[in-house]
């Protein structure tokens, strides 16, 4: 139904219902007929249409088993209260043609009222996008040129299509994050190896690259960073675990604290026990994933000390060079440079105060005959020395030593099930050596157990320690 604009201030809407079969014209005559001399001549409908002050009366009927309703609309620029009374008057109308009728008004429309709520609305729409060109305008033209080139870096990766970093197809190391914003703002970080598992639902790209490459999840600190953890650990390798502190997620960590938590990862295994997760599959399975993970860990940490040499070396190289007046090819052989420091030395009188054996030994790298220097060793009493043994021997292995009062090895399990063997152990125990982090959970077993010495790679966050216990990790004892 179409609305003559021009003549509507208020818009008058009633229901129709008849005892038969009428159509529009009937419903037009009947009011046109019925109201007529009714409302006096000021307010008869054909004049007051004449005039423009009524607009064109629509109707729209439908019948439907041998009864009619419709709608009727008459748009109005009369004053409120004329137009109040021409409402009431469609109510007295009783019939359409020859059928019996009934009209109920249902409500009158202040159109001016519903045009300014629709300003209103359009009004909000147009200052919101003009505020949004404000705010790109003012955007530092690095910044935003910086944001165009990460978002050109991400890639899709695998079968699957997820959201990746461009390193994460050679990297023997990747961070499985939550979603594509996680990766958009490690790049942002300058790391380029995360992957995304884009749901809950954690994809058989994901699963395959576990089984390859050592795994670090970086998930949000809520209950949804959870829950895909737990379906991570049952479908996947998970070799670390970093979270975004508490009530956090991962798009909006600034760098240093992206770099902070991915400082403080801790084990896949670690995490499993310290939060009492399980692994699917029987014990074989288990110890199978776990000497798994364990290579993967051992592996990337060989590449990355042979990196870490290789940058040193190229360092120490390039701080030599500028204080070298000689070409580079011109300079003497280290051996023969050696040769000749020895003859000067023995000149000198000082080669009586040096063992024969070191006197003809031959010329060797500087490197070497640092790492040849005895390092002042620590004073360790017999059992540390024991201790320090068995920690480094267990190093990258995830397995725990119990041992007894006599000093044996009463046990040797894996870390993830050090707290039920402890507590279900019924030998006395005088120490625990692990490859793992020591927690407050693990001292606190130990104060309850009687345990005397607890030795692990490294230590927790400690808030309460418990008297009568000796605590040494990795690097105390070495």
């Amino acid at each position: 139904m179409n609305i003559d604009p021009s003549t509507t201030k208020y818009l008058v809407k009633a229901k129709l219902s008849a005892d038969g079969i009428v159509e529009k014209p009937d419903v037009v005559g009947a009011i046109f007929g019925q109201t007529e001399g009714l409302l006096g001549d000021e307010l008869d409908l054909r004049d007051l249409q004449k005039s423009g002050r009524i607009g064109r009366i629509e109707v729209d009927v439908h019948s439907r088993q041998g009864k009619s309703e419709g709608q009727i609309l008459i748009p109005s620029s009369l004053d409120q209260v004329e137009t109040v009374i021409l409402a009431s008057a469609l109510e007295t109308i009783d019939r359409v043609g020859p059928c019996k009728a009934k009209i109920n008004v249902e409500s009158i429309e202040d159109v001016r009222v519903v045009k300014r709520e629709k300003i209103i609305e359009r009004a909000r729409e147009l200052l919101t996008d003009l505020i949004k060109q404000s705010k790109t305008s003012g955007i530092d033209l690095t910044e935003s040129v910086r944001r165009s080139v990460q978002v050109e870096e991400i890639t899709y990766y695998g079968k699957d299509r997820l959201p990746a970093g461009p390193n994460v197809a050679e990297s023997d190391a990747i961070i499985v994050v939550e979603g594509r914003s996680d990766v958009l703002n490690l790049l942002k970080s300058g790391i380029k190896n995360a992957i995304a598992v884009e749901g809950t639902n954690v994809p058989k790209t994901i699963m395959d690259l576990s089984k390859e490459r050592v795994i670090t999840a970086f998930v949000d600190g809520d209950r949804g960073g959870e829950l895909i953890l737990r379906e991570l650990f049952q479908v996947a390798e998970v070799d670390f675990v970093a979270r975004a502190p508490r009530a956090h997620e991962v798009e909006e960590l600034t760098q240093k604290q992206i770099m902070k938590c991915l400082r403080n990862k801790i084990p896949g295994d670690q995490f499993m026990e310290m939060y009492g997760l399980e692994l699917e599959g029987n014990g074989k399975d288990k110890e199978k994933r776990s000497e798994q993970r364990a290579d993967k860990v051992e592996r990337l940490e060989r590449f990355e000390k042979a990196e870490k040499d290789d940058r040193e070396r190229e360092e120490k190289e390039e701080q030599r060079e500028p204080k070298e007046r000689e070409p580079r090819q011109e300079r003497e052989p280290r051996g023969e440079r050696h040769e000749r420091r020895e003859r000067r030395e023995r000149d000198e009188g000082r080669q009586e105060r040096e063992p024969r054996g070191e006197r003809e030994r031959p010329p060797m790298e500087e490197k070497e005959l640092e790492e040849r220097k005895p390092a002042s060793r620590k004073q360790l009493s017999a059992a540390q020395e024991k201790y320090k043994g068995m920690i480094n021997e267990m190093s990258s292995t995830s397995k725990a030593r119990i041992i007894d009062a006599k000093g044996g090895i009463l046990k040797e399990v894996v870390v993830k099930e050090l707290v039920n063997t402890l507590k279900e152990e019924k030998e006395p125990v005088s120490a625990v050596v692990f490859d793992g982090i020591i927690t407050q959970r693990i001292l606190d077993l130990a104060s309850d157990l009687k345990i005397g010495t607890i030795v692990g790679t490294k230590m927790g966050n400690i808030t309460k320690q418990p008297a009568g216990i000796d605590i040494w990790s990795k690097d105390d004892l070495n």
